[in-house]
């Protein structure tokens, strides 16, 4: 697992609070430094989703270090309630999501992830599926710059959509060499040092890989899936991200503003919190962990846990 560094790994731990006896599941086991972290930190079990081949491959010598303890599960953490119900799990004492990608994942040029080494412009998470060179060669000029400018929050959207309309023409876009060059054509070199081509290639690669729409899916999942004082913990890596897990997480603990006087459902009686903020506010790495670490930088911790019944009360 080595090259492999899970991002707040201290504060995940301290949040999640293994316990002997339980059941965990880490919905994002990539290089599996989290899983590790859970199975030495109590006598547990913990099950493991990676839609990645490779991640699984990788997961099974780890496995057999921690035999009957860690099982580990192929698919997208936005199935775990099928996923887990067809191994017979239906209730757990934790999930841990990490969001970000694998290192393993950006380090191979040939999974086409990074602009900094060349690779076929790929960029899936698993091993099929629309890739990124299809979204690029295809797309209509609009609806790539929609794309670029929502999943990327990429405010020069139509100039990159336009360069890489003209490019496509004369042959096509097939590399993440070419990509990134066809980008930086048209945007001048960032003041704070970022790539040029950071928040397309973002944005391409959240839109093969139905990020987003992932996470909704894991969330909701995983708030049915927890046990009392079952906690759910995730690490986000942008805003798109941190906005999803923040508004449910709010919403879940009974935190979100009541409506307005003159809206309708303000009439409506409030159901009592299923659920309690284990952070107010999202924790961030230490200054030390960011130093060591530079892609642990954005990184945003949220927490919650479900209330036992007999604790439950009105918001």
């Amino acid at each position: 697992m080595s090259g492999h560094l899970p991002v707040m790994l201290r504060e995940v731990l301290g949040t999640l609070a293994p316990a002997d006896g339980g059941v965990y599941l880490d919905g994002t086991f990539g290089g599996g430094g989290y899983t590790r972290a859970i199975l030495d930190a109590a006598r547990c079990t913990v099950w493991a989703i990676d839609r990645d081949p490779a991640a699984i491959q990788r997961g099974a010598a780890l496995a057999a270090q921690y035999p009957g303890r860690l099982h580990l599960l192929q698919g997208e953490f936005g199935d775990m309630v099928a996923l887990l119900a067809g191994v017979g799990v239906t209730a757990l004492d934790g999930i841990v999501l990490d969001l970000g990608v694998s290192s393993f994942q950006i380090d191979d040029p040939a999974r086409g992830f990074s602009f900094r080494q060349d690779g076929p412009l790929d960029m899936r998470m698993g091993n099929h599926g629309t890739t990124a060179a299809d979204l690029v060669n295809t797309l209509p000029e609009k609806a790539l710059a929609d794309l670029l400018y929502e999943f990327g929050e990429e405010r020069a959207s139509r100039r990159i959509a336009r360069a890489i309309i003209t490019a496509r023409s004369e042959a096509p876009i097939t590399t993440t060499g070419r990509l990134a060059a066809i980008i930086r054509s048209v945007l001048p070199p960032d003041r704070s040092g970022i790539d040029p081509a950071t928040r397309s290639f973002q944005a391409l690669r959240i839109r093969v890989n139905d990020e987003l729409g992932q996470i909704e899916r894991a969330l909701a999942q995983g708030m049915r899936l927890l046990a009392p004082n079952g906690r759910l913990v995730v690490v986000s890596f942008h805003s798109l991200e941190d906005r999803i897990v923040k508004r449910t997480m709010t919403e879940a603990s009974g935190r979100a503003a009541a409506p307005s006087r003159h809206d309708p459902r303000g009439l409506l009686a409030r159901q009592s919190a299923r659920f309690r903020l284990l952070t107010n506010k999202a924790l961030r790495p230490t200054v030390s962990e960011t130093q060591n670490n530079p892609r642990s930088r954005s990184a945003r911790l949220r927490a919650m846990q479900r209330i036992a019944p007999s604790e439950a009360t009105a918001p």
